[in-house]
């Protein structure tokens, strides 16, 4: 591996495409997910005074890492495998973010959700910049073995452009905690030294924080419960909706049920449930993969994950997959706020249509960037050598939220933008103030 300056290589900066200055209108549903971030980018930089020569560094990942990844399969046969690490932008601080293994998994994809992680990570004040990655990979189609095999390859093709001081990889869809132990492993015995600080996200055992796992899902409760707030209305008694029952759902779910609200509604990839008297969310399972958790619960109403999302009710989660909110059901949604517990699960075509019809949504990177927040809390247990109790986690979390609500609460009330324009206005007025502090080199 080399940087590629005319010479052959796999680690490349990523020349991306000429941008497009915002339009008035939406783009369309079709749009790449480089489009959905340029988009917002574009949007929230209308209200700043940022030059643009920031902006076009912003336009672009710092680094693009494409490595080949080879495996012996239990049957003898050898497979080779393409895996991705875009760096996006490293002014505040290391880069962190997720490593995912699934088919779907591309450079582009990979950009646009370092991007994000950028965006994230500025939103919660937090020293890091944004870095996505993984291997295009079908994880069911891979053994234990193959998988625990495949990871450790992977970290050593990493191995130079990740670090506890560089960039700090974490789970996300396809990997869990003993995937990133596995790379921990395989990086420290390159390394000659146990680093538990080169990845977050593991197991409690070797260095992990508690209370990781439920983070996501309790910033979403969070968020909920100060948009409920801010608008006039008393968590006691609201009606809650959540599409996706997996960590981030049920985790918020649960969170919102313990604090008085009335979850009404959950699905998971098969379809839902529905009782407008409450659900017993507590006593509901959760599987990883969102599969049959449903199947046994004895409820008055089945539906469909569209017909949850058009549910009149006081908060809806979407907090399944992204795109689920689009231009041909926003006019349909019926929810008084929307809390983002996916990753972009709101196109901006929809957006366009909840700002007019006055529907609030809180943002994803706000409010399930509990997960990251967490993953930051782990880093600086590694850094200060000393581990945090759960109810220190949990504590230090809702002080972090509530910072990060009032300072997107502070421009959505003196700028008269929506939720997610605050976010990208807060995030970007914080990089742009780092990027004036430390210059650009010669």
């Amino acid at each position: 591996m080399g940087v590629r300056n005319g010479t052959d290589s796999r680690i490349h900066q990523q020349i991306m495409s000429t941008h497009k200055e915002p339009t008035e209108q939406a783009p369309d549903e079709d749009e790449s997910p480089i489009e959905t971030a340029r988009y917002q980018l574009e949007r929230a930089a209308e209200h700043l005074d940022l030059s643009e020569g920031l902006l076009e560094q912003l336009r672009h990942p710092s680094k693009t890492v494409e490595v080949s990844v080879p495996i012996r399969r239990t049957d003898g046969s050898v497979e080779v495998f393409n895996g991705y690490r875009v760096q996006h932008f490293e002014v505040r601080g290391p880069y962190k973010g997720g490593m995912r293994y699934h088919p779907s998994v591309s450079a582009e994809e990979c950009t646009a959700l370092a991007m994000l992680m950028t965006w994230k990570c500025a939103v919660m004040d937090l020293p890091f910049g944004g870095a996505k990655g993984g291997i295009v990979v079908d994880p069911s189609e891979l053994n234990t073995q193959e998988t625990e095999q495949l990871t450790r390859r992977f970290a050593e093709e990493l191995r130079e452009v990740v670090g506890p001081t560089k960039d700090i990889p974490a789970p996300d869809m396809g990997t869990d905690e003993q995937t990133v132990a596995w790379f921990m492993d395989a990086y420290s015995m390159q390394e000659g030294e146990t680093v538990p600080g080169i990845v977050t996200g593991k197991p409690t055992a070797v260095g992990g924080t508690h209370g990781r796992e439920e983070a996501p899902g309790r910033s979403v409760a969070i968020v909920a419960r100060e948009a409920l707030d801010y608008y006039g209305r008393s968590i006691a008694g609201a009606t809650v909706a959540v599409q996706g029952f997996g960590a981030v759902g049920a985790n918020a779910a649960r969170l919102l049920d313990a604090w008085g609200g009335s979850v009404v509604a959950v699905s998971d990839v098969d379809g839902g449930i529905y009782d407008e008297s409450g659900l017993d969310v507590a006593s509901i399972p959760t599987d990883s993969d969102e599969h049959g958790q449903l199947e046994d619960v004895d409820a008055p109403r089945q539906l469909s994950n569209a017909e949850l999302l058009e549910l009149d009710v006081d908060i809806l989660i979407p907090a399944a997959v992204g795109n689920v909110l689009t231009r041909d059901n926003a006019a349909d949604v019926q929810a008084s706020i929307i809390v983002e517990g996916a990753n972009g699960p709101t196109t901006t075509a929809a957006d366009t249509v909840f700002e007019e019809r006055d529907i609030p949504v809180i943002p994803d990177i706000l409010a399930n960037a509990g997960g990251v927040t967490a993953s930051y809390f782990e880093w600086l247990q590694h850094i200060n050598r000393r581990s945090w109790s759960r109810e220190e986690v949990n504590d230090e979390l809702e002080t972090e939220m509530l910072d990060a609500w009032d300072a997107l609460r502070a421009e959505v009330e003196d700028r008269g933008v929506t939720w997610r324009t605050a976010a990208y206005i807060v995030a970007l007025s914080r990089i742009g103030d780092a990027m004036n502090a430390r210059g650009l080199w010669p």
